[in-house]
């Protein structure tokens, strides 16, 4: 099969529509091509006259390990073009950063993930285009999370960094598709193309990232398959003073990791609560001790994730709703337990980091709720879920 990058460089008709254009390339570690050369590489390489360079958060280099690390401009030490930073200074592109180019190329590896901070970088890009008369082309990739859509739609007036729309979070869609969403969404007008993929089955072995292609890291967490299945359920941890496993070699693949409560007493609890919501995964008691991050140092009880091999159903792994009920276990067992932690995440100062990760209050008030049961939460998603999946319909370029 062949990414949106391989076909551009593949097929003359299609980049010989840049030639006598300046063009501008937003990229990371994972954008590479077939035999893992960098884009950026790739296309000065192939004679494209890129004349500039954008990293979203982490970086071009991928190098900024935490959230919330900013990365500075620079300049590319062997083209010597500028690499102006989406996760700096400025978040949204300035006209400056507008100015040094004619098309953008957006080359980005995603998880499938509405907090996954490139698809609101995407919907930022499209908006200064579509601002400054510019040409968008997302050379699509895989979404390795697959078709399946989860979790509650963001509620409006929630919009965030990590919160880009009204969306849920887990989205089931690629970065080319989710640009033609935005763009109806918010009545963009602008010039944008997708090179499509050729030969990517999003239901079909790999349920959504090709076996065929080599895992890169898009962000220095994101260390394979597992942990993208898993992070639409997992990303939540952050919004909790739970770890979710940064400082190991596993990070955003546990439920939680914490000293002072007792994985299997909160499995146990998970299973009586709402044992369908285990489904499609293995879950195994582990240890850790962070190297740094929460807990750092110290021995944690842990409950890992294993959405891969023979214990991976496709169908029936739901990982927003499997978090949602650790959290709802922890809560039950220990009643008085400081679960949600109160930082400025992604820079909002109003809100409870928690409330900003999914959009709106409800799963937080489900969880903290004597009398919720499971079937609440899931039939408050469940509705999310349905209302999603028939608004994205037209938009999907992959069957």
């Amino acid at each position: 099969m062949q990414f949106g990058i391989d076909r551009l460089l593949a097929e003359p008709e299609l980049w010989r529509e840049l030639e006598g254009k300046r063009v501008a390339l937003v990229a990371h570690p994972a954008s590479v091509t077939a035999d893992l050369t960098h884009s950026l590489d790739a296309l000065i390489a192939a004679g494209i006259n890129v004349t500039s360079a954008f990293g979203p958060q982490h970086g071009l280099k991928g190098d900024k390990q935490d959230n919330m690390v900013e990365t500075e401009d620079e300049l590319d030490p062997q083209y010597g073009i500028p690499v102006f930073s989406l996760y700096g200074e400025l978040r949204r592109p300035s006209g400056q950063m507008m100015s040094s180019a004619d098309v953008f190329l957006f080359d980005l590896q995603d998880l499938g993930c509405r907090i996954y901070t490139f698809v609101t970088t995407l919907l930022y890009l499209l908006e200064e285009a579509a601002k400054s008369g510019k040409s968008v082309w997302v050379l699509d990739r895989p979404n390795p999370a697959g078709r399946p859509v989860e979790g509650t739609l963001l509620v409006p007036g929630q919009e965030s960094f990590v919160g880009a729309a009204t969306m849920p979070m887990r989205h089931g869609l690629t970065m080319g598709e989710m640009g033609h969403w935005f763009i109806q969404h918010f009545g963009l007008d602008l010039d944008y193309r997708v090179v499509e993929m050729k030969g990517w089955e999003p239901d079909g072995p790999g349920h959504g990232w090709p076996e065929s292609r080599v895992w890169i890291n898009p962000s220095p967490n994101a260390a394979n398959v597992n942990m993208a299945r898993a992070y639409a359920g997992t990303v939540m941890i952050e919004g909790a003073t739970l770890s979710e496993g940064r400082g190991t070699t596993r990070p955003l693949e546990v439920l939680f990791g914490a000293p002072d409560v007792d994985a299997k007493a909160v499995l146990a609890e998970m299973h009586r609560l709402a044992p369908d919501w285990l489904a499609g995964c293995a879950i195994r008691e582990c240890w850790f001790s962070p190297t740094f991050h929460k807990h750092a140092g110290t021995l944690c009880n842990a409950l890992m994730i294993h959405a891969e091999g023979a214990f991976y159903d496709h169908a029936s792994f739901r990982p927003w709703r499997l978090q949602a009920l650790a959290f709802k276990a922890i809560r039950r067992l220990y009643p008085d337990y400081p679960i949600w932690r109160d930082f400025p995440y992604e820079y909002e100062f109003e809100r409870l980091a928690i409330d900003v990760i999914n959009g709106g209050p409800a799963l937080r008030e489900w969880v903290d709720d004597p009398a919720a049961h499971p079937d609440d939460l899931d039939a408050l998603a469940s509705a999310d879920e349905a209302a999603w999946i028939a608004t994205v319909r037209e938009h999907l370029l992959y069957f």
